[in-house]
């Protein structure tokens, strides 16, 4: 090749969505700028098996191993723990191999499930089964009272600039018992989450009658389950709901967040 390139190893969530979605953009904006091969071009893997073999085939072991600040910041801003200096000096000394990491694949996490009132007193068995049918284990299980702020919090954003939805959710969440579970396995997060659907009922029902939201939804308000939208939200909603802990969590990534 005539021109030097500069091959990068990238890592983040959905990774490829968000590359191919910024990649698409950049692409666009260069070619209205110009027509000719004088701008740089970009390529990205397709695949995360390719990216595996791309990866060993430019870098070496070393040169994979996260930054131990930045592996450091990144967990505090998970977790927002204030460290002791001690605990975060052993934090600092973990460093972590990408290699070992993309061949471990998808790592055991928890997530939260909250069942809303008047679901779960009549559709327990065949919940807990689809859970079982998911491999979803349960790690974590009480029923409770939410109080309003309680509520409040666990409405998405946009809900949350409403004053009026707030209320009709807040009246809904707090008219019953709601049963909140806490649910480990790999890439539990997405996985409730594609399982669930959308907020509204009848878009999930419109995109698939099988999803847990057009099957015990009746509305955007009374539409069946909360469930944590993102990795740090489930690490939030853990703490929240159980702050006891969870005896029967197995993964390493829980045993951390209780320090």
């Amino acid at each position: 090749m005539s021109n030097p390139v500069l091959v990068c190893a990238l890592r983040g969530i959905n990774a490829f969505r968000a590359l191919g979605a910024a990649l698409k953009g950049w692409t666009q904006g260069r070619d209205r700028l110009s027509m000719s091969d004088s701008l740089p071009q970009a390529l990205m893997a397709l695949t995360p098996e390719v990216t595996f073999r791309q990866a060993l085939l430019f870098f070496t072991e070393a040169d994979l191993v996260t930054g131990k600040a930045c592996f450091y910041c990144l967990y505090n801003q998970l977790t927002q723990i204030c460290f002791s200096p001690l605990v975060a000096e052993s934090w600092r000394c973990r460093a972590e191999s990408l290699f070992s990491y993309l061949q471990a694949g998808a790592q055991v996490l928890c997530t939260v499930l909250l069942i809303k009132p008047g679901v779960w007193s009549h559709r327990l068995p065949r919940i807990l089964r689809d859970l079982h049918l998911e491999k979803f284990s349960v790690v974590g299980m009480k029923h409770l009272e939410l109080e309003a702020a309680a509520a409040s919090a666990l409405l998405p954003c946009e809900v949350q600039q409403d004053p009026a939805a707030v209320e009709a959710h807040c009246t809904y969440l707090t008219s019953g018992t709601a049963l909140v579970l806490c649910l480990q396995r790999p890439n539990a997060v997405k996985k409730l989450m594609d399982l669930l659907g959308p907020e509204d009922p009848q878009l999930a029902q419109a995109l698939d009658p099988c999803l847990w939201r057009a099957q015990y939804g009746t509305s955007t308000v009374q539409n069946g389950f909360y469930g944590s939208r993102s990795y740090p939200m489930a690490v939030r909603d853990v703490k929240l709901f159980f702050p006891e802990g969870l005896c029967c969590a197995q993964c390493q990534t829980v045993k951390e967040q209780e320090v």
